[in-house]
C-alpha cells in the first residue's frame, strides 16, 4: 500500500473516535459571548479552544496558545525540511442557535448518516476532519518538509480580532487554506460589509397607536428567522382590528404571523427561514415580513410610518439591491447581495443591521457612493461597521490547480472548476490562502440555519481530501 492509501486507511479506522470527538465539541456552546478573565471570546469559546488543545496534546502534537486568543495545533516537518509552514485555518465560535430546532443545537446528535448541531459544518466539523487528516498522517510516520499548523479562530463569526492577534504574535504561515466553505476550490470571495441603517424620531404625543418595540434577527450575517412587534395604545379597542388585520395578511401571504394580547399592550409575531448571510434568498427574513405588515398600522408617529414605508420601498424581500440602488456587477462574480440581519427599533429611534457581498474587482466605497445617492431623500443615516476586501486568486495559481486535482482524484468530478463565492472565510487573514471545501457541490447548505448538520460520509471524504492535500503540498 503507498502512502497515500496508508493515510485514508487509518482515517477510516478512525471514524468512530472522529465523530465522538465532534459530538464533544459540539456539546461545548461555543457562541461569542461578553469577554471574561482569560476568556476573550467568553467561556464557551475559551471552552472549546481549550477542549480542542487538550486532545491533540494527549495525541502527540505541539500546540501554541496565543494568550487565549487563538492557538495552533502543529505537525512538525522532519529532517529534510524545507523551512516553510502550511496553515489551515479553521474556527470554533459558532453563530447563535436561534430557535425553532428538531435536535438540541449542541447535542451532537447522530441520525440517517447525519450529525446534528451548531458548528456541524461551520465550523467545527471541517476543522476537525483536517485534524484527523493531520492525525493520520502523524499515526502512519509520514515525515514532511514542511511544517503544518491547524490553526483555531475563536470569533471568525463575528470581529475577526482573534486572528488578528494570533497573527500579529505569531509567524504567519506561507500559504494553506481554509475548511470553511466548498468544495471544489474557492480562488474568490466577494467584498463584505457591515453597516447600520439608522434613523431618530421626533417626539410625538401617544392619542393613536404607539411602536414600543420592534425586534428582530440574531446575526449581520444571517437571514433573520424571528421579529417580535409590540405595539400600545390607550385605546385598546382598536387592537381587534388590528388582530383582524395580521389574520386577513396572514391569509393573503401564508406568512407565519401571530397577534397576541401583552399586558396593556400588542404584540406582533413573525416567522421566518434562517440562512447564510451570502444566500439569503435561500431564506425567509422574518423582519421583512413583519414590515410588510407593519404598512397596514398607522402610528401616531411619522417617522415611524415613514421608516417602515422605506423599508418595504428599498428593502422588503430583495436581496440583491436594485431598489437600494447598490446592485452593482462585474464580470468576474456577478451581482451584489444584501441581507437585513437584524433590527432594533421603537419610538424614539430605528437601526436596521445590512450585510452586503459586493463584486470581487470593486471596493466599499463605490458601495457607500451608491448608497448615499438612494439616501439622499431620506431621514437615515449611515453608521459603517465592518469591511473585508474582497480576495481574487487566478485559477492558474499552482496550489488553486493542486488542490483542484486533488479534489478531482478523490471524487472522480474531473468537469470541477474552481469557484467565486459572497461568504467570508479566513482566507482573507494571510497572504496565499484559499478556501478549500468541506462542502460538496451537491450538498444543501445547512450552515447559520436551525437544524444545522453535517454528512458524516461527506465529513470523512473532505478528511481523505485534506490527508492528500496536505501530501501532495507537504511532502
Amino acid at each position: 500500500m503507498d502512502e497515500i492509501g496508508a493515510i485514508k486507511q487509518r482515517l477510516r479506522e478512525s471514524q468512530d473516535e472522529m465523530l465522538s470527538t465532534l459530538q464533544q465539541l459540539i456539546g461545548i456552546n461555543s457562541e461569542a459571548a461578553e469577554p471574561e478573565k482569560d476568556c476573550p471570546f467568553g467561556k464557551g469559546v475559551s471552552d472549546a479552544f481549550l477542549y480542542m488543545l487538550k486532545k491533540a496534546e494527549e495525541d502527540g502534537f505541539k500546540t501554541v496558545n496565543t494568550d487565549n486568543y487563538g492557538g495552533h495545533i502543529e505537525l512538525s516537518a522532519g529532517e529534510n525540511a524545507d523551512g516553510l509552514t502550511m496553515g489551515i485555518l479553521g474556527h470554533l465560535d459558532v453563530v447563535p442557535a436561534g430557535s425553532g430546532w428538531d435536535f438540541d443545537p449542541f447535542g451532537g446528535e447522530i441520525k440517517d448518516g447525519r450529525i446534528y448541531g451548531r458548528g456541524a459544518e461551520d465550523d467545527k466539523g471541517p476543522t476537525l476532519a483536517a485534524y484527523y487528516a493531520m492525525k493520520a498522517i502523524k499515526d502512519c510516520g509520514i515525515e514532511l518538509k514542511k511544517n503544518v499548523r491547524l490553526i483555531l479562530g475563536l470569533d471568525e463569526e463575528t470581529e475577526w480580532e482573534g486572528i488578528k492577534y494570533y497573527l500579529e504574535h505569531e509567524e504567519a504561515p506561507d500559504f494553506g487554506f481554509t475548511p470553511d466553505a466548498d468544495f471544489p476550490v474557492v480562488h474568490g470571495e466577494k467584498g463584505i460589509l457591515i453597516f447600520d441603517l439608522a434613523q431618530k424620531f421626533k417626539k410625538t404625543g401617544t392619542t393613536g397607536i404607539e411602536l414600543r418595540k420592534f425586534t428582530g434577527g440574531n446575526a449581520p450575517n444571517m437571514v433573520a428567522d424571528s421579529a417580535r412587534m409590540v405595539i400600545y395604545s390607550k385605546d385598546q379597542s382598536l387592537y381587534d382590528g388590528i388582530k383582524d388585520k395580521v389574520k386577513d395578511y396572514r391569509e393573503e401571504t401564508g406568512y407565519d404571523v401571530k397577534a397576541k394580547g401583552a399586558g396593556k399592550s400588542l404584540e406582533i409575531t413573525a416567522t421566518g427561514i434562517s440562512s447564510h448571510g451570502a444566500e439569503p434568498q435561500k431564506g425567509l427574513n422574518a423582519i421583512s415580513i413583519l414590515m410588510g405588515f407593519a404598512e397596514n398600522i398607522e402610528f401616531d408617529n411619522e417617522g415611524v410610518n415613514d421608516f417602515i414605508g422605506f423599508y418595504n420601498e428599498r428593502l422588503a424581500f430583495e436581496t440583491d439591491g436594485t431598489r437600494l440602488g447598490i446592485n452593482l456587477k462585474d464580470e468576474v462574480s456577478g451581482g451584489t447581495v444584501v441581507n437585513v440581519g437584524m433590527i432594533e427599533a421603537d419610538k424614539y429611534s430605528a437601526r436596521l443591521s445590512i450585510n452586503v457581498r459586493f463584486p470581487v474587482t470593486l471596493d466599499d466605497e463605490m458601495v457607500y457612493s451608491a448608497l448615499g445617492k438612494t439616501l439622499e431623500n431620506y431621514d437615515i443615516g449611515v453608521v459603517k461597521k465592518k469591511y473585508q476586501e474582497p480576495l481574487f486568486v487566478e485559477k492558474d495559481d499552482p496550489m488553486v490547480v493542486t488542490l483542484m486535482d486533488v479534489y478531482k482524484n478523490v471524487t472522480g468530478d474531473t468537469a470541477a472548476e474552481p469557484m467565486i463565492i459572497g461568504g467570508g472565510t479566513y482566507a482573507r487573514a494571510a497572504e496565499g490562502f484559499v478556501a478549500f471545501g468541506a462542502k460538496f457541490p451537491d450538498e444543501e447548505e445547512k450552515a447559520h440555519q436551525k437544524n444545522e448538520s453535517a454528512s458524516i460520509e461527506n465529513l470523512m471524504k473532505a478528511a481523505e481530501i485534506y490527508a492528500e492535500a496536505i501530501y501532495r503540498l507537504c511532502v
